[in-house]
């Protein structure tokens, strides 16, 4: 029953920075999934793979799986790669590509 500290990208559908500031303990899947043979659905007999905790800083995440003896990984937050860009940018007279419809 390992768990996973790490800090969750933010989704494609979310345009600020709200939840990228949390830590998250959750833990790692003990067995495959399995699909229903009758309605599909993926099964799991493992019920630790629902449980997500949320901590405000990684100590805390680390402490907290600490004081309950679960083995635990913390796994490292990769830093965002942000490209400035405007809209003017397209009609820069130093664009290496033109611009086209």
């Amino acid at each position: 029953m390992l768990a996973r500290i790490f800090r969750p990208a933010k989704t494609a559908m979310q345009s600020g920075r709200a939840k990228e500031r949390e830590w998250m303990l959750e833990f790692a899947p003990a067995a495959a999934r399995t699909p229903d043979p009758l309605m599909g659905w993926t099964l799991s007999g493992d019920m630790n793979g629902q449980v997500r905790l949320t901590f405000d800083t990684r100590e805390e995440a680390v402490a907290y799986a600490q004081r309950h003896g679960i083995p635990f990984e913390v796994l490292a937050q990769r830093e965002r790669l942000r490209t400035l860009k405007a809209y003017a940018d397209n009609f820069a007279f130093t664009r290496r590509e033109p611009w086209t419809h």
